[in-house]
């Protein structure tokens, strides 16, 4: 690439991304970013006017749903011609543009096209996978990935205690999960239990007014308080054979199944710190103390830095990761480096937005205090930090330090 061409190669990402210094975004095609930046308009004419007095009331406002639908996001048609799919870069910029504006809208959109797209699609049979995808993609199919249960969300391997039993050509579901997010509004709950017969995992797509089955919403919470967690309760609840994911027959196959999914919380975890970072910077721009500008401090002009470095080496790692899984290359503790190294990355970044934008830090009209809170969320799920660092630090030792 010719100095000119790199120059204004960076200068594209800059005006696309802020955040984006070492310009990332530039692996994107000219179509990818079309279509990334119809889904700002949306963002940023539709949803972002909405969040602070829906955080603030521990709702979610479902009027942005059917706008995000609208978009297409999973397969839209410039990016789908002649049979082709998008890009693993696309659907990271997608998690990262959506988690830029909010985490909980994040988090709803990729329940349906990360979550419960993943479970069905690697999880299920041939079959299973093309009746349901289309549906899935156009959201007339809603899911969510239900494995977490109110005693057991890191020693889940071992400790899962939701049970399944066959009875003919029906299997009987008895159990519980917890904070499963959007099962209030999904068609079906992907509830993993364990076989009574071999004791090994499986997965059933159970319907969410199947008899037997209760959910509660979550309430209460200080983290993610748009997006709807829900206890769920499951008592002799039947599905016929045909409702169980054919490929999911051992805790190895949903092993299989989080390795995929956790870049996602690497680039939603990525996409939550650029916001909080934007966010910042546009306050203490406008922002005077002293007679000038906060931007204008040394030590503000330090965190500043601070913060855009956290980005700009979490999109790196979530960037190559993607990368080399559009390779097949797929390895748990590449996956687990990136979420463990990503939300550490975030939640420092979130702190320094926060010290910046002083007392006006902890109110939602900066937007700085939405990202701060919701940040702890996303540090904690699809694996703690230090469950994710075991995994990197098994692979690295050869000794796994799992009881």
């Amino acid at each position: 690439m010719s100095a000119v061409a790199a120059e204004r190669a960076g200068t594209m990402a800059e005006q696309f991304y802020p955040s984006d210094q070492y310009g990332y975004a530039t692996l994107l095609t000219d179509a990818e970013r079309s279509v990334l930046g119809r889904l700002r308009t949306v963002l940023q004419e539709q949803v972002h006017p909405l969040l602070a007095d829906y955080w603030e009331q521990g709702e979610f406002p479902y009027q942005i749903a059917q706008p995000l639908y609208d978009l297409d996001l999973m397969a839209p048609a410039e990016l789908t011609e002649g049979g082709a799919k998008p890009s693993g870069l696309y659907e990271g910029f997608r998690n990262f543009e959506l988690a830029r504006t909010d985490a909980s809208v994040a988090t709803f959109y990729n329940a349906q096209s990360g979550l419960f797209r993943t479970a069905v699609n690697l999880g299920g049979s041939a079959e299973q996978a093309a009746e349901l995808d289309p549906k899935i993609r156009s959201f007339e199919f809603k899911g969510v990935f239900a494995l977490t249960e109110p005693e057991h969300g890191s020693d889940i391997a071992g400790g899962l205690e939701t049970s399944a039993r066959r009875d003919g050509d029906e299997w009987i579901i008895d159990g519980a999960k917890r904070w499963i997010g959007g099962a209030v509004t999904a068609d079906v709950l992907a509830i993993f239990a364990r076989d009574q017969a071999d004791g090994q995992v499986k997965c059933f797509l159970v319907p969410t007014d199947a008899p037997g089955v209760e959910l509660s919403k979550i309430l209460r919470k200080t983290s993610l308080r748009m997006m709807q967690n829900a206890d769920i309760t499951l008592t002799g609840v039947r599905v016929p054979d045909s409702a169980r994911l054919q490929n999911v027959n051992s805790f190895a196959d949903v092993a299989s199944l989080l390795r995929n999914m956790r870049s996602d919380v690497a680039w939603i975890a990525t996409g939550l710190q650029a916001g909080a970072y934007e966010a910042a910077l546009r306050y203490v721009k406008e922002r005077k103390q002293f007679g000038k500008p906060l931007a204008g401090f040394q030590l503000i002009q330090e965190k500043l830095a601070t913060m855009l470095g956290n980005v700009t080496a979490s999109l790196g790692m979530a960037v190559r990761l993607t990368q080399q899984q559009e390779e097949g290359i797929y390895k748990d503790e590449n996956s687990a480096l990136a979420k463990m190294f990503c939300s550490a990355r975030m939640r420092e970044t979130v702190a320094l937005a926060r010290e910046v934008v002083g007392g006006n830090g902890i109110t939602l009209d900066t937007d700085v205090a939405r990202f701060h809170a919701d940040a702890e969320a996303v540090y904690s799920y699809e694996g703690t930090h230090e469950i994710n660092a075991l995994i990197v630090g098994r692979a690295i030792t050869g000794t796994g330090a799992f009881r």
